[in-house]
């Protein structure tokens, strides 16, 4: 157990890393993600709001439907990344990151204060409220076995209301691991039994380590690593999740920098072995330090070590070879398109 974001969580459960990492890509885990924050924006001027403080746009979101885009300050530096979901007209769900939940809510209050006040208010479940991801190719057919609902019928990116053995869950089929599942939004008292009923269908579960490793090879970004507060969405190459049609806080920067490039891009890099890249490690070209590791990881699913890390735009191509200094020991590592790892077409 570490503390992670005002939280107390567990790097590993007993079977360990490498093991719950097998699980998730070949079977089933489960995740205690309670330390995401759960935000609920409801009002006639809800849906206005969202579109004022999210890269994604809110008003073209149909109810049922989930969304993935960022939070920007006015320089376009990423306050948070998040998922929202439309769960009526003008009510919606919000998800942010742990350690950010205090920052969303007082950069959303401040908002509501200033321009959407009366008409739209926030409410923090986040207390009260658990969320457990289901994760893994074997999460389709048994979250059929366990819930009143056929949930399996759920589009990605699309959520539902069920009960699992009386236990009432709003349901998204939407994770962090690169495989396909769900997560689960149950409220308090149900979360220990509605854990072990997925523990008990079995499910590994799974710790802080392995959702780690599993978003790394789905090079899916971590806030405070490949994004932050004085990182834009489009050095992170996140443009698809950022509208350039509307104006929100940070909209002109992007614009700006869709059109004239930046300096710099996040790439991914892999490397021979278990020598695996560590975040602040120095990337280089011919000894001259151009880049910087953000995260990296050994990759058990792809048996080599991966990581990824912003380079100067010029050394962003695919195939290019770059240096790693490891603690002064200077190793060869390729430039790779993201993601690393895609999960395989089944039937």
């Amino acid at each position: 157990m570490v503390p992670f974001g005002g939280w107390d969580m567990p790097v590993q459960y007993p079977a360990g890393i490498l093991a719950e990492v097998h699980a998730v890509r070949n079977a089933t885990g489960i995740f205690d993600v309670s330390h995401m924050g759960r935000l609920y924006l409801s009002g006639p001027k809800a849906t206005e709001f969202l579109d004022w403080v999210l890269t994604g746009s809110a008003a073209s979101l149909r109810v049922g439907r989930a969304r993935y885009c960022m939070i920007c300050n006015e320089k376009g530096g990423v306050i948070d990344d998040t998922i929202f979901y439309r769960l009526a007209e003008d009510r919606y769900l919000l998800i942010p990151n742990a350690g950010n939940r205090p920052a969303v809510v007082a950069w959303f209050q401040r908002w509501i204060d200033e321009k959407f006040s009366p008409g739209c208010i926030m409410e923090d479940v986040t207390d009260t409220t658990g969320l457990i991801a289901f994760q893994g190719p074997g999460a389709v057919n048994a979250i059929d076995k366990i819930a009143d609902t056929p949930l399996s019928e759920i589009r990605p990116f699309s959520w539902a209301e069920a009960t699992i053995q009386g236990a009432p869950v709003l349901v998204g089929r939407t994770g962090y691991t690169g495989e396909d599942g769900f997560e689960m939004l149950v409220q308090g008292e149900d979360v220990v039994k509605v854990w072990q009923i997925l523990a008990d269908s079995g499910a590994t579960p799974c710790g802080l380590g392995a959702r780690d490793v599993l978003r790394l090879e789905a090079g899916l970004p971590l806030h405070g690593h490949e994004i932050d507060e004085v990182t834009t969405p489009i050095e992170a190459g996140l443009d698809r999740f950022v509208r350039f049609d509307k104006e929100y806080v940070g909209s002109d920067v992007l614009k700006g920098q869709q059109d004239n490039g930046v300096e710099r891009k996040l790439v991914g890099i892999t490397l021979p072995g278990r020598s695996a890249p560590r975040a602040g490690y120095s990337i280089l070209h011919e000894g001259e330090t151009i880049g910087t590791v953000t995260s990296g990881s050994f990759s058990p699913t792809l048996d080599t070590s991966i990581g990824m890390g912003y380079v100067l735009e010029r050394y962003v191509e695919p195939g290019a070879a770059l240096d790693l200094d490891i603690r002064g020991r200077t190793v060869q590592v390729t430039v790779t398109e993201l993601p690393f790892y895609k999960r395989p077409r089944r039937a």
